[in-house]
């Protein structure tokens, strides 16, 4: 039974790097680059929430759509005014360029005075509710966070699979200069890109916000969605939310099992065994190029 609770509580945290992994895999996609502004998003999204509770006093359920909507704009006026003018350099160019997005994100988190260095609790309707399953306890958030993770990957399955928004994306990730051919608008797609992998990002923190309270450091939960990300398989989707709950459940069996200090390793261990033994991921392409 105990087994069996670390195995819940380590797919719901799975779940949340699921979430954000799939943020980058979004954007990798569309424009082959990787954007580690992706947990720095998160925490912009928990703090949106939190802000339109406490200072607007709204629902909770309508503050996260408008906490989604406003951290999706933000997403693509990003990419509109920072990523789309140096497309085309080196990616090492890009991957500073969203690093220091994300150190200026928080920076500025942390300037707002008695919001930014304190940490808050999100009110949610949820809270500290708890159901039993014979002996096995099973905590509302961690609920929310796997119940909402399901919804989500549903929904974006639909959007990509039979609206023509997802296959125009889908192609434009295929070969963005055919597509533009075929009268795709390529770059209109990107920010709609950026600002879908957002707001992915927003409802990630908004869900983790009542297990981890919000604060201005939990944007670096993102160093653990990449290593999901690598582990099912940069170019896949269902992929990113796999290797979440993989890279999840094996923390959370580490932190009990194993000494201190493995909990915080047991990610990167599992993306060094799964390079060693499939470089591409679980779900990844095997790309083949002839010389």
């Amino acid at each position: 039974m105990q087994f069996l609770q670390l195995v819940i509580s380590g797919i719901a945290q799975g779940c949340i790097y699921g979430l954000i992994a799939l943020g980058f895999v979004l954007i990798y996609k569309a424009t082959e680059t990787v954007s580690f502004a992706q947990g720095e998003l998160m925490m912009l999204g928990a703090f949106a929430g939190f802000a339109a509770m406490t200072w607007l006093g709204l629902a909770f359920w309508v503050a996260v759509v408008c906490a989604v909507a406003v951290v999706a704009l933000l997403g693509m006026l990003l990419e509109r005014v920072v990523i789309r003018p140096i497309l085309g350099q080196p990616a090492f160019s890009i991957v500073m360029l969203t690093i220091g997005i994300g150190y200026v994100a928080r920076g500025l988190v942390t300037m707002v005075p008695g919001i930014g260095t304190e940490t808050h609790t999100l009110p949610v309707p949820y809270k500290d509710e708890i159901y039993r399953l014979g002996e096995l306890v099973l905590n509302a958030e961690q609920l929310v966070v796997i119940g909402a993770t399901g919804v989500l990957c549903a929904l974006l399955f639909a959007l990509f699979r039979y609206s023509k928004l997802g296959i125009a994306m889908q192609a434009s990730s295929q070969n963005q200069l055919a597509a533009y051919y075929m009268g795709i608008p390529v770059r209109r797609l990107n920010g709609l890109v950026w600002g879908l992998a957002a707001a992915v990002a927003a409802l990630a923190g908004l869900l983790l916000a009542p297990i981890t309270f919000v604060h201005a450091n939990m944007g670096f939960i993102g160093l653990k969605a990449f290593p999901a990300a690598v582990v099912g398989g940069f170019g896949s989707l269902p992929g990113a939310i796999v290797g979440g709950v993989l890279i999840g459940v094996v923390e959370s069996l580490a932190g009990f099992y194993l000494p201190d200090g493995f909990k915080d390793t047991a990610a990167y261990i599992v993306v060094l065994v799964m390079l060693m033994v499939r470089p591409n991921g679980l779900f990844g392409e095997r790309l083949r190029k002839k010389v």
